[in-house]
């Protein structure tokens, strides 16, 4: 490999919220990768600080040109100029959606077991949350497609949060699947926010399908939240799009980030994304291949030693989903004596909804001797567990 995803970085000290924990702790819970960012990102980022004036910043034309251009060419669906509004982050975008399209008491449909920061943009803004539970079997998720008509043909449901692919069950949503989401949003009267965030973190086989791109009637009825960030580890840097076709519903979108605040860039946050989408691909193919060794590796070894524990299936995310059933116990327990027996940060499944009960959520975005020393833990934590 040209890069090396092998280079241990020592983030402790570094005001770090992943690494903010014990000294002999080793934390593989929130979604923010141990690798050092691409090195044509560092560079734009060295360029724009050597300048040494940081005013307040415009949106180039360049920025938009890079988003069109690489869904274009790695996603094959081509996006319009007047559909992109920069926004500082996904997670604000949802918030300021959630308060504009909706009004104080109206539900929120959401798939769970699904990310956390879904159910705080609902319930921190007056709404309510509605869950359709994803179905688990066989090693993986499905959707229940009566439960979720059943849910948004209450006049009181007026949106639907789409996780697309889906975190943290790793699941890339086929065309078919999203087609039949999106008729039955518009048959009911639902609006559409699509978090794609984690779309280009997918097997080296696989790719995914944006939701905008399956029919007119999904792109009409949508909202999709869509960043560098996550893909190339720089979600400091607060840079992020939302991409509305829809002219009427892209007024309020744009109203409503501009009302929020959250519309204008800082002065890194352009070039980090323009560089990225122009020059990453290479870095990005090399990531995702490591990464999803790393999850080969993680699954045989759980296989072999830790049968206790049961990996989902995934084909997108850098997070492992791991079904703890087997192990009788809620997720905080587990993930409680888990920590404190042997110092590792795993995520309880219960955040994500009461479905993910009996689950963990694994981050693997590190280098391969980091992830052998958290599976080393884990074995250790469950054995501890299983003779307690």
């Amino acid at each position: 490999m040209k890069y090396d995803f092998d280079r241990v970085i020592d983030r402790r000290g570094s005001n770090s919220l992943k690494w903010d924990v014990g000294e002999n702790e080793l934390p593989m819970w929130v979604a923010d990768m141990d690798f050092a960012a691409a090195p044509p990102i560092r560079a734009a980022l060295e360029k724009r600080l050597s300048h040494g004036i940081f005013g307040y910043s415009v949106i180039p034309d360049e920025w938009a040109e890079s988003y069109i251009g690489w869904w274009k060419t790695r996603h094959g669906f081509e996006l319009d100029r007047e559909w992109l509004i920069f926004c500082t982050g996904v997670v604000p975008a949802i918030s300021s959606c959630v308060r504009k399209l909706t009004t104080t008491a109206e539900k929120v449909l959401i798939q769970t077991p699904v990310y956390n920061i879904f159910f705080n943009s609902i319930y921190n803004n007056g709404r309510n949350i509605l869950e359709s539970p994803l179905v688990y079997a066989d090693g993986g998720y499905s959707i229940d497609f009566d439960d979720l008509e059943e849910k948004l043909s209450d006049p009181q449901t007026t949106l639907m949060i789409l996780c697309n692919p889906h975190n943290p069950v790793g699941k890339i949503w086929d065309c078919e699947t999203l087609s039949k989401i999106g008729e039955l949003c518009y048959k009911h009267g639902v609006t559409v926010i699509s978090d794609e965030i984690h779309c280009d973190i997918t097997s080296p086989n696989a790719s995914y399908v944006p939701f905008a791109s399956v029919s007119d009637i999904c792109r009409d009825i949508s909202v999709t939240c869509i960043a560098p960030t996550k893909c190339f580890n720089i979600a400091g840097l607060h840079t992020a799009a939302v991409s509305v076709p829809n002219p009427k519903l892209r007024h309020k979108v744009w109203r409503a980030l501009n009302t929020d605040e959250v519309a204008e860039p800082n002065v890194f946050s352009v070039c980090a994304a323009v560089s990225a989408f122009t020059e990453g691909r290479e870095w990005l193919d090399e990531f995702r291949e490591y990464v999803f060794e790393n999850r080969r590796v993680a699954e045989e070894y759980m296989k072999n030693n830790i049968p206790e524990i049961v990996p989902v299936k995934a084909d997108a995310t850098y997070l492992m989903w791991l079904d703890c059933s087997a192990l009788g116990g809620g997720s905080e327990e587990i993930e409680t004596f888990i920590r404190k027996e042997t110092g590792l940060f795993l995520t309880p499944g219960v955040e994500y909804g009461k479905s993910g009960n009996s689950f963990l959520r694994f981050n693997i975005a590190c280098p391969r001797s980091t992830l052998m020393d958290g599976l080393e833990r884990l074995e250790k934590g469950v054995k501890a567990y299983i003779n307690r």
